[in-house]
């Protein structure tokens, strides 16, 4: 059954003035994959004003927002502290794959590396399903399997995994050693944007390590990177 292409698709929506939710619609309508060969994932989408009071108000919650493809759109000042100086990288090194495998911090952070990295290649590989769509995205596997066996075993072996909830142990150079119950939250009115939550039981040596990273990344002027959204 023959269809509309992407292009002519893309021009009638535009031509109608449709929004987001009418385009996405209007190309299930036509089989097609809205903005399938735009040469590279939307870097700088636009996070919600709601969204970026969520992060800035978590006072004890590292928290991030990302795109399917786990890169970093959004943080606040605990994820800054816990992950890394988030605002000094570019943006397209921001992305939380790419930091498992090839940032030293991520790699001595993450206890249990090798659980937590094959989580990423799966929810990575989900994302992508057959083939990567995006320049930017089929470089930065290009790049991963050239610097990284395990990513490149992990890769090939098609891993997939839809989990949205776990436990991580962490061993922070400031904070010691504590562990974070982790999760996913869906945003239904953007399917490209998700909410990552990482937190402690208050009263545990857990939630006091983040209190202790919090105290300190007030010290560094670590910001929270929405700050100009509220």
């Amino acid at each position: 059954m023959r269809t509309a292409s992407r292009t002519v698709v893309n021009s009638l929506g535009q031509a109608l003035q449709l929004n987001g939710d009418q385009q996405r619609y209007l190309a299930r309508l036509a089989n097609v994959e809205v903005g399938e060969d735009n040469g590279g994932a939307d870097l700088d989408q636009h996070i919600r004003p709601q969204v970026a009071r969520l992060l800035t108000r978590l006072a004890d919650t590292p928290a991030l927002v990302t795109t399917p493809y786990l890169d970093i759109l959004a943080w606040n000042r605990l994820a800054a502290a816990l992950l890394g100086d988030l605002a000094a990288m570019k943006p397209q090194q921001r992305n939380y794959v790419r930091m498992v495998f090839l940032d030293p911090h991520i790699r001595s952070l993450l206890v249990d590396w090798k659980v937590r990295a094959q989580e990423a290649v799966s929810r990575f590989r989900l994302a992508i399903g057959a083939a990567p769509r995006h320049a930017r995205i089929r470089e930065l596997i290009n790049e991963l399997t050239a610097c990284d066996g395990d990513f490149r075993t992990w890769w090939n072996q098609h891993l997939i995994t839809t989990r949205t909830w776990g436990r991580s142990r962490l061993n922070h150079p400031i904070a010691g050693q504590f562990s974070v119950d982790w999760y996913v939250l869906a945003n239904v009115d953007d399917n490209e944007q998700d909410v990552l939550l990482l937190s402690a039981p208050e009263g545990t040596s857990s939630h006091a390590a983040i209190r202790r990273l919090d105290a300190w990344a007030a010290e560094q002027g670590l910001a929270h990177s929405v700050d100009s959204h509220q």
